[in-house]
């Protein structure tokens, strides 16, 4: 089977001519003019081994998976980073290079818009055996004379963070937004952001770097907002995972509402007067003829040592503005989380009014 190589200089054809086409022939005529023996020889050899190469998103592709593969792709541990490349080599020297010391799954050489590259690359084997062996033996490897080049294990994140997510936006509402526009997540977990309050982030995890760094792009460029809130996307640090973790082995409660108020203390058993608080919330709003409260509670996060964390809002009918704000929860005997998370807000709600239960 042939294939062809799509060159980054053939984006301009078809451009209309004019003023924005003479500089679109002049753009063309520059980019076409760099390194043109070097692309000669691409061509030629692309041509000879039936060879594809497919340029997307500044980055140059062959295989993932290549002709005649079977299989699931390689696990993590198969990817190596190639560096320090001179700028006009291409697939016609690296990839027979590279191939020599095992099956290559695909390589991957980042390119500029004039088709040269940017002086780095990735090599991804079958194996990580093979990937090991790459590294003995072209780390240090002079590709021409003087030109030592890189090759180390690549990280191959995966994990993307999430950042200012609205506090109503649920678990299962995020994954039905990722999965129109993007493919691979394997799993999606909210958290409070650590930076922003009344806010959530949330933790993506992929099942390649390849489907990390598109979802990642096209987040970014899609200017996706949740909940009506701007987001920020990015890599997932090793300091943002350990804060988080922080955060999550000592859980506190906490609660805001459209105004200012102190947070809920950290939360003790209960007395039985306080277990009442629904029962007392229902009896003043009827004394005071606001009408019945309306809870919404939703779980957005469980944490193994048994702690919930809870959404909540509670809108009083004759009340200007209803009480929103997040509680982290235990299930207590004969009732699920959602009745304590209840109980919880229905205690703060009657703080914030004023009533104190003893």
């Amino acid at each position: 089977m042939r294939w062809a190589v799509l060159e980054p200089s053939r984006a301009w054809c078809g451009r209309p001519r004019g003023a924005g086409g003479a500089a679109a022939m002049e753009v063309e005529t520059w980019t076409n003019s760099i390194n043109q023996a070097n692309k000669k020889a691409l061509l030629t050899w692309a041509k000879e081994t039936g060879i594809n190469l497919v340029q997307i998103n500044g980055q140059r592709r062959y295989g993932g998976p290549p002709p005649g593969w079977v299989g699931d792709p390689p696990p993590a541990g198969t990817e190596v980073f190639i560096g320090k490349l001179p700028q006009d080599m291409y697939e016609n020297t690296l990839i027979p290079l590279f191939q020599s010391v095992g099956t290559l799954y695909e390589f991957r050489l980042m390119m500029t818009f004039s088709g040269l590259n940017r002086g780095f690359a990735y090599a991804k084997y079958g194996t990580q055996r093979a990937a090991k062996e790459a590294i003995a033996a072209f780390h240090n490897f002079s590709v021409r004379e003087g030109c030592a080049i890189v090759v180390c294990r690549s990280t191959e994140k995966r994990e993307l963070s999430v950042d200012g997510l609205a506090a109503s936006v649920s678990r299962q509402e995020l994954e039905a937004v990722l999965r129109r526009i993007t493919v691979g997540v394997l799993s999606v977990t909210l958290h409070p952001s650590p930076g922003q309050q009344r806010a959530q982030l949330a933790l993506l995890k992929f099942s390649s770097h390849h489907a990390a760094a598109m979802a990642k792009k096209t987040l970014m460029e899609g200017n996706m907002r949740l909940g009506g809130a701007a987001i920020k996307v990015d890599w997932l640090t090793a300091n943002l995972k350990q804060k988080l973790q922080s955060l999550e082995e000592k859980p506190s409660p906490s609660w805001v509402q459209s105004a200012k108020h102190p947070g809920l203390p950290k939360q003790v058993p209960l007395s039985p007067v306080l277990h009442n608080a629904l029962e007392h919330l229902n009896t003043l709003c009827r004394s005071q003829y606001l009408g019945p409260p309306l809870f919404l509670t939703r779980c957005v996060q469980a944490n193994p040592n048994g702690w919930l964390r809870f959404w909540c809002q509670v809108v009083i009918p004759g009340y200007p503005m209803p009480f929103t704000g997040f509680t982290w929860v235990q299930d207590g005997p004969g009732r699920s989380g959602h009745e304590e998370a209840k109980v919880a807000v229905a205690l703060q709600v009657l703080r914030m009014l004023g009533f104190q239960l003893r």
